[in-house]
């Protein structure tokens, strides 16, 4: 094998590496009945996509799709219910227990091993590209096989939540890309790469629409980049923006206009997400008590135990999900109770919103903080290391003039402030933060090795 191939070689057989080990954690859970959760709700879609070729609102409509096609929905996006139709395509059996769910709802086999494999496959290549991200970012070739493996290692502890038919990993996967798009386009400042990151962002929010809160945040920092940081002859900021918002455009165009056309709605997604903000209020009546816990109850492994011993095993019980009383179960039931009440929450969240900044307008703020801390936690165990190394690595590219990872990691960061602003403290939602702790994480370790290696460089440039 010549030198020229060595590279690729390995790197394909790392990718290999990757995909099996992350398979066989997924494949490792117990088999999840595919009515738990928010499974259902694709499910459901892409049975009605199969069956009568409507994208439907799936179990939010009041439709029997088993006898009548449903007519045409946008509360979710259509991403992930793509992914189920198209393992349906693939495995028959899938496509029969699909069926059986909508159906008959009970009596089904617990099967969803293609959905399983895809999720294997999405997190391989959202591993991928958080290596070369690494590698684009720091130049060097061991901080990608590093950051490859933290990335890797980080997905671990959410393996039980890959095993359910949900969209995490193809969110991480989209994301993962769109921000190597985003650091080759700002390395090479080619219009090319500016639009693919576009695409890539767009194909994203069809995934999740929340995240179209990144596209001002991408757009303003590619003008950044381009006025601060870009050499002179590359200096285009607000035409490589424009691309950037063109190529999302292009991806996310025929979706919207497909919901003004089908649904009379002309948007990403309708209910949704007044449905997660009024869930959201619900941690609005949180207790000074639980406030402050919040901080160390949510540090992984080490918080929950300490906080038992304490101060009571029931201490955080509202911050499970499915504790009587919890915050969870209390916002959904004025969700449910508002939906009865008004048939439809767009047209009146606006005044709910309003109610509640006049009735707890700096509680709302304040819970927004510990809701954000834990949600930053999304490597488990690992992140007690990732984060503070993560840390470092931010203050180290402050002083060693590395601004490009220092723009990598603000659109993560945003997430998680905006998920605990309006959604919750789930680090399911914020998976793509171990995109920057690994890179971080992984510079620093090299530099320590390097260190170590060369006591008389001790003060060189990291790599």
């Amino acid at each position: 094998m010549t030198a020229k191939n060595t590279k690729p070689a390995i790197t394909l057989a790392f990718a290999i590496l990757v995909f099996v080990v992350l398979a066989a954690a997924i494949l490792s859970q117990p088999g999840k009945w595919l009515s738990d959760f928010d499974q259902s709700f694709y499910l459901t879609i892409a049975y009605d996509l199969d069956r009568h070729g409507v994208f439907s609102n799936g179990a939010f409509d009041a439709t029997d799709s088993s006898h009548s096609a449903p007519p045409p929905g946008m509360f979710f996006g259509p991403g992930y219910p793509w992914v189920v139709l198209a393992a349906m395509k693939i495995d028959a059996r899938f496509a029969e227990v699909v069926a059986c769910i909508v159906e008959r709802r009970e009596g089904c086999e617990v099967y969803a091993l293609p959905v399983l494999l895809l999720h294997a496959l999405f997190l391989t290549l959202g591993v991928l590209a958080i290596a070369h991200s690494a590698q684009l970012l720091f130049d060097s070739r061991r901080v990608f096989w590093l950051s490859g493996a933290l990335a890797a290692v980080s997905l671990l502890p959410s393996r039980d939540l890959f095993s359910f038919v949900m969209t995490e990993s193809l969110t991480f996967c989209l994301y993962s890309v769109a921000a190597l798009g985003l650091v080759l386009a700002w390395k090479t400042a080619r219009t090319r790469d500016f639009a693919l990151a576009g695409c890539a962002l767009g194909l994203l929010c069809l995934t999740r629409p929340s995240f179209l809160a990144l596209l001002p945040v991408v757009a303003a920092l590619s003008v950044l980049h381009g006025y601060r940081f870009a050499a002179p002859e590359k200096k285009r900021p607000w035409t490589q923006a424009a691309v950037l918002v063109l190529g999302f455009a292009l991806v996310v165009g025929p979706w919207l206009v497909r919901n003004a056309v089908s649904v009379g709605k002309f948007g990403l997604s309708e209910e949704y997400g007044a449905a997660t903000l009024i869930e959201r209020f619900a941690f609005d009546g949180m207790t000074w008590r639980e406030y402050v816990l919040a901080f160390p109850h949510c540090l992984p492994g080490v918080g929950p135990p300490i906080v038992a011993s304490l101060f009571g095993s029931d201490a955080m019980d509202r911050f499970q999900y499915d504790k009587p009383g919890s915050f969870f179960a209390t916002g959904r039931a004025r969700r449910i109770a508002l939906v009865e009440k008004h048939g439809r929450l767009d047209p009146i969240i606006g005044e709910v919103f309003r109610e509640e900044l006049r009735n707890n307008g700096w509680r709302y703020v304040l819970v927004s903080l510990p809701l954000a801390w834990c949600g930053l936690w999304t490597a488990g165990i690992w992140s007690l290391a990732l984060v503070p190394l993560f840390g470092w690595a931010c203050l180290r590219a402050l002083r060693q003039s590395k601004p490009l990872f220092l723009l990598y990691a603000v659109p993560p960061l945003v997430m998680v402030g905006l998920h605990g602003a309006v959604a919750n403290h789930y680090t399911r939602y914020n998976l793509i933060l171990i995109g920057p702790f690994a890179a971080g994480a992984a510079w620093i370790i090299c530099w320590w090795i390097s260190r170590a290696r060369s006591p008389s460089r001790a003060r060189a440039p990291a790599p």
